[in-house]
């Protein structure tokens, strides 16, 4: 013990006496947890805080940040360079024990894509034509339709136009027009300004009757006591729509937003599931007069929605990989890497895609790289045959979409619920 205590105040002579990590500071007790320590040792061994009872200075504070930043830096650094190029090495070497030198894999999710959307939001914000969704034509009014016309009309006069994709009325110069581009979208243009006029017609001949594709929907024509009344025997999803569309139909028709005095006129209950019900019309109202924004919302929420479907994914790797003898939890550390590899991806590309004013980079990822990534991940994290891999790869992906379609719809609902 005497010449370990001699060795610690050989090493304390090289750091000034004024550091936290000198032995004069060295206590016999963890002042966090409260373990029993020697004066010889510089950390404890429970909770690993470093035993020094001196004060926190600014000094001390400033160091100890810097020591940190540098300490995740070099998490952060083998993390990302295994992720990126040794597809399923650091899910192999994190569940065989080496997890000190990467990070947290939850954690690390959700930074990463939490910082591709705020990437996203920021360009977006500069720049609102960037990945802008494609205009559809089909909500357009019937001057907005014609405004397009014109400018289609006029684009195909001047030379060297081009109009812009997403933005429709607008135009830029330096590139030849493709006039026949622009003669099949002045036709279908004119053909859905004639559709929405027979829609109108149709309409007006049935009032009450909501008509889609020519179908009738359902009629509102009837009473509100006589809509109300049919909601005892419809069943609980049902009745749930039912009731909603009731809710949207008054709100449009009587323009009365408190639901206090809404629910009154209806005569039901004032019950929390109601005025909620109700209140989502101002939801709606808020989506229809700005989409963009709705979506830049959804968006903001993928992270948490991707989050949150991971576990479920990770049932299918325990049932397709039972005989290999993995964990739920190593199933699931594997899929947050895949994940954080693709938003790491996508934050790479979203660089090039806004120089050169493409989504090349960005489709690349989808439609080659993330594929080949995933495939080898399989090949090196599982340790199977090219043929088993290639099986259970096509199997995953199938499963995948199908599961993320449905777990998109109620994700969107949810949301849009919340909204």
């Amino acid at each position: 013990m005497i010449e370990e205590q001699k060795n610690e105040v050989a090493i304390s002579d090289k750091v000034s006496e004024n550091s936290r990590k000198h032995f004069k500071y060295r206590s016999n007790e963890c002042l966090n947890c409260g373990q029993p320590l020697d004066l010889s040792d510089r950390f404890c061994p429970y909770c690993s805080q470093l035993n020094s009872t001196k004060s926190l200075t600014l000094g001390d504070f400033i160091s100890e940040f810097f020591s940190s930043i540098i300490s995740y830096d070099s998490r952060l650094r083998f993390t990302v360079k295994d992720l990126l190029f040794k597809p399923g090495t650091i899910s192999k070497n994190y569940i065989g024990g080496k997890r000190l030198k990467y990070t947290n894999p939850f954690r690390f999710f959700l930074s990463v894509s939490i910082i591709y959307f705020l990437i996203y939001s920021i360009v977006s914000f500069f720049d609102p034509n960037y990945a802008a969704p494609l205009v559809d034509f089909n909500d357009n009014t019937e001057e907005e339709i014609d405004d397009a016309i014109n400018t289609i009309e006029e684009a195909s006069a001047i030379p060297n136009t081009y109009i812009v994709p997403g933005t429709i009325n607008d135009t830029i110069t330096g590139t030849v027009v493709n006039q026949e581009l622009l003669t099949d979208l002045k036709t279908q243009l004119e053909d859905i300004k004639k559709d929405a006029k027979e829609d109108v017609k149709k309409d007006e001949a049935t009032p009450g009757f909501w008509i889609m594709n020519g179908d009738t929907i359902y009629s509102n024509t009837k009473s509100y006591p006589e809509r109300i009344a049919k909601l005892d025997s419809a069943n609980t999803v049902s009745g749930i729509a039912m009731k909603f569309q009731i809710f949207r139909d008054f709100y449009e028709d009587k323009e009365i937003k408190d639901p206090n005095k809404a629910l009154d006129s209806l005569h039901l209950e004032k019950t929390r599931f109601n005025k909620w019900l109700y209140q989502k019309n101002k939801s709606f109202d808020n989506i229809g007069d700005s989409p963009k924004d709705f979506v830049n919302y959804l968006l903001s929420k993928v992270p948490f929605f991707v989050f949150f479907f991971a576990p479920f994914y990770a049932l299918f790797f325990w049932l397709f990989y039972a005989r290999r003898k993995f964990t739920y939890m190593e199933h699931l550390v594997f899929i947050f890497h895949i994940f954080s590899f693709v938003f790491l991806a996508l934050i790479i590309t979203t660089i090039p895609d806004l120089i050169f004013d493409t989504e090349f980079f960005t489709s690349l990822i989808f439609l080659i790289i993330g594929p080949v990534y995933f495939y080898l991940a399989l090949r090196k994290f599982y340790m199977q045959s090219r043929t088993k891999t290639a099986i259970k790869f096509i199997l995953l992906n199938i499963v995948f979409f199908f599961s993320s379609i449905i777990a998109a719809l109620v994700f969107f609902a949810g949301t849009a619920a919340l909204y």
